[in-house]
């Protein structure tokens, strides 16, 4: 074997452990939270995102993760250009809905933690329902700035030398450059608007999380040692949002950089390959470890096998 086909070879195996084991970890999590949702007699509108973030972290695992596996064990030319339009399309549509839900998970969490009577709290929700129609908003706004995209992917048969700058079974082959960089514009526009509301969101946790340790720290009381579960579910949405800002702006970063200067550098690539799916994978052990106490172990097992 030569160097080129063992180097695919290890590549198309750690993304294959790595797609599936971050699909069996969404899996869970949408398992998990649909049993609560179902079983719990007071619904939370967080369980409901949490589903959905699951369910988007899937397609993303399933379109990029799985087909990048296959296309590295030297398998490049099993997509049409209508195959190559549906997967890059679902791809890019569940990007953007991972950043939409994650964005209102950290905005439904900080009122949540707010103190009763502040401002914050008259926006949370009644009710899990009222959240749906932002769920069916996500999903308008994040097909429709991806459906440009549908005009200009090709598959890789046609030129396989612009289908290795991109992912090796699709390319991207905008009319002009451009028109290239206005769509990676508009696309990172919709993503740093979401992505500010996280940040204004996250900075308002942390500074509860911190009210709320120096209010402990003042009582000394025993039984106040241990964190709030709302406190401790703020913590653990923080260091989610932490996982995805930098899995997003490393990714944003090697893209820049590959795409004006390092076009023919395979190890640049490959680690941005990797970072794409480093939240979809990351995010559901995030969430398990966060909710892997006795109590939730034994929920899941009567909603499923009861």
């Amino acid at each position: 074997m030569t160097q080129e086909s063992i180097s695919n070879l290890v590549k198309g195996t750690i993304f294959l452990f790595v797609t599936a084991l971050g699909i069996v970890g969404n899996i869970i999590v949408f398992a998990n939270f649909v049993c609560s949702f179902w079983r719990v007699a007071q619904k939370k509108s967080i369980h409901l995102i949490l589903i959905h973030l699951a369910f988007a972290n899937t397609i993303i695992l399933i379109s990029k993760g799985l087909l990048r596996a296959i296309t590295a064990f030297g398998l490049r030319n099993f997509l049409d250009d209508i195959g190559c339009k549906i997967v890059v399309y679902l791809e890019r549509v569940a990007q953007d809905l991972s950043v939409c839900t994650s964005s209102l998970l950290t905005v439904v969490q900080a009122i949540t933690i707010s103190p009763r009577g502040s401002v914050c709290w008259r926006f949370k929700p009644k009710t899990p329902w009222k959240i749906l129609p932002l769920f069916l908003f996500f999903w308008i706004l994040s097909s429709s700035i991806s459906i440009n995209l549908l005009h200009y992917i090709t598959s890789s048969r046609k030129n396989m030398s612009e289908a290795a700058k991109t992912n090796n079974y699709c390319s991207f082959q905008p009319e002009s450059q451009e028109i290239k960089w206005i769509l990676l514009i508009l696309m990172a526009i919709h993503s740093a608007m979401f992505q500010g509301v996280m940040g204004g969101a996250s900075g308002y946790m942390v500074f509860i999380l911190h009210k709320h340790h120096q209010r402990v720290l003042y009582l000394q009381s025993s039984h106040l040692h241990k964190s709030l579960p709302e406190m401790r579910a703020a913590q653990s949405v923080l260091f989610l949002m932490f996982c995805f800002l930098f899995f997003y702006w490393t990714d944003y970063i090697f893209s820049f950089f590959s795409n004006s200067f390092l076009q023919k550098n395979s190890m640049i690539l490959n680690v941005q390959e990797f970072l794409t799916i480093g939240y979809a994978f990351l995010s559901p052990f995030v969430l398990i470890h966060r909710e892997g106490n006795l109590e939730e172990t034994k929920a899941l097992r009567k909603c499923l096998f009861q």
